[in-house]
């Protein structure tokens, strides 16, 4: 894809996945060495999410690699999979479960979640803001409700792209 615009790992470092915009496609990548990406290699899996939506900016997965998510601006949705084979997108289907969050933020940009599952974080690039979502069933997006908690970050950065945590999530960090 000429337009990968979302990366991501397994658990263990072992495989990486990149979300391509421009393809609308999951492409996963075995790294000979964890977490070295320069031993990355192509494992021939991927997985169309055209489907669901066609503008697709950022994926992440559940703690075991059994469930994938996309959020995608065309929507403004997060969409959840659920992984045959866990951490091999080529056995993706989609869970018919979803929740949209453009009631906060029309162009929605990535999407994480705490260690546990029980909340959902979304950034949204229009408002540079970070929402809040609680899941009152771990990892299940159509659960989701939002926690009326949010964080503007646009003292900082006047167009944001990516949220993340720290393992205990005592620290956020914005690119």
């Amino acid at each position: 894809d000429t337009y990968p615009v979302s990366v991501t790992f397994n658990a263990d470092g072992s495989s990486m996945y990149i979300l391509g915009y421009g393809s609308d496609t999951v492409y996963q990548y075995s790294l000979a060495t964890s977490w070295d990406v320069s031993t990355a290699s192509y494992a021939t899996k991927s997985f169309d999410v055209s489907s669901q939506d066609t503008y697709p900016v950022s994926v992440t997965f559940n703690a075991d690699g059994s469930s994938m998510y996309i959020v995608g601006i065309s929507s403004g949705t997060v969409y959840q999979y659920s992984l045959a084979t866990a951490w091999d997108v080529s056995t993706a289907s989609y869970a018919t479960k979803s929740f949209a969050v453009s009631s906060q933020d029309s162009t929605p940009y990535s999407v994480t979640f705490n260690a546990d599952g029980s909340s959902m974080y979304i950034l949204g690039a229009y408002s540079d803001t970070v929402y809040q979502y609680s899941l009152s069933t771990s990892w299940d997006v159509s659960t989701a409700s939002y926690a009326t908690k949010s964080f503007a970050v646009s003292s900082q950065e006047a167009w944001s792209y990516s949220v993340t945590f720290n393992a205990d999530g005592s620290s956020m960090y914005i690119v």
